[in-house]
C-alpha cells in the first residue's frame, strides 16, 4: 500500500540514484532495480520514464516484468493493473503502490526513492 513520506523527511534531502542508461530499457517495458533497500520498477513508454514500487500488493510479483500499455502496467501473475501516473490499481483506485520521481541527466536514468518507513504497530492495551 502507498505510504506517505514522514513529515520529518524532506524530499530535497533524498538524493537521486542512477539506475540505468538511456537505451537500457526498451520502449513498452520495465526493469527492476534495488534503490534505498527497495525494489523499484522503472518503465519507458517510448517518450518518458516512470518509476513505481516493484512489488504487486496482491501476491508480491514483480511489476517491472509486466507489460506496459497506455501508461498502465499489468502484474504478470494475476493481471492486476496499475497506473504509472499515480500508482493506483485500476480496479479500485483507493489501493496504490508508491510512485517515484524520475529524471534523466545526460544519459543516466535516475530515481528519487525514500527509504522504507517502518510501520509502527500499536502496543498492548
Amino acid at each position: 500500500m502507498s505510504r506517505e513520506p514522514s513529515d520529518e523527511l524532506n524530499c530535497d534531502d533524498i538524493p537521486f540514484t542512477s539506475v540505468a542508461r538511456v537505451g537500457d530499457i526498451p520502449s513498452g517495458e520495465g526493469r527492476t532495480f534495488s534503490v534505498s533497500d527497495r525494489l523499484v520498477a522503472v518503465f519507458f513508454d517510448g517518450t518518458s520514464y516512470s518509476a513505481i514500487d516493484d512489488l504487486c500488493p496482491h501476491m508480491g510479483a514483480s511489476l517491472g516484468s509486466g507489460p506496459l500499455v497506455d501508461g498502465t502496467v499489468t502484474c504478470p501473475w494475476h493481471a492486476w493493473r496499475f497506473r504509472l501516473c499515480d500508482g493506483a490499481w485500476c480496479d479500485n483506485t483507493k489501493l496504490k503502490v508508491d510512485i517515484f520521481e524520475v529524471r534523466v541527466v545526460a544519459d543516466a536514468i535516475t530515481v528519487r526513492v525514500p527509504p522504507v518507513q517502518p510501520i509502527e504497530l500499536p502496543g498492548p492495551s
